[in-house]
């Protein structure tokens, strides 16, 4: 992705019970995926749990840095209706415990 590009971090919870988006832990999205952190299989939940919740495909949303911590970026095409359901699902469960939420 070149000009354009919406950069985000992440914070992921592999091993959870459902898949889903929401809320912030240290000023990073939340993602939570059922896969286990073993083989990359929870990186590439990762990737198609954030394409769905920001109604993208898995092609349009891609690492900028990947490795074995649970914080990670993301890049997406910068639209407005990206930055909108960001917004959204940054709001939609309160648990940033170390901004004080």
């Amino acid at each position: 992705m070149g000009q354009g590009s919406f950069i985000f971090g992440v914070h992921v919870h592999p091993g959870a019970r459902e898949s889903r988006v929401g809320g912030t832990y240290d000023g990073r999205l939340v993602v939570r995926v059922r896969a286990r952190a073993a083989d990359g299989a929870a990186n590439e939940e990762v990737l198609c749990t954030v394409a769905a919740a920001l109604g993208l495909t898995r092609r349009d949303v891609d690492f900028v840095r990947v490795g074995r911590s649970r914080d990670k970026l993301i890049v997406v095409e910068d639209t407005e209706d990206v930055r909108t359901r960001h917004r959204a699902l940054e709001r939609a469960t309160p648990t940033d415990r170390r901004a004080g939420r």
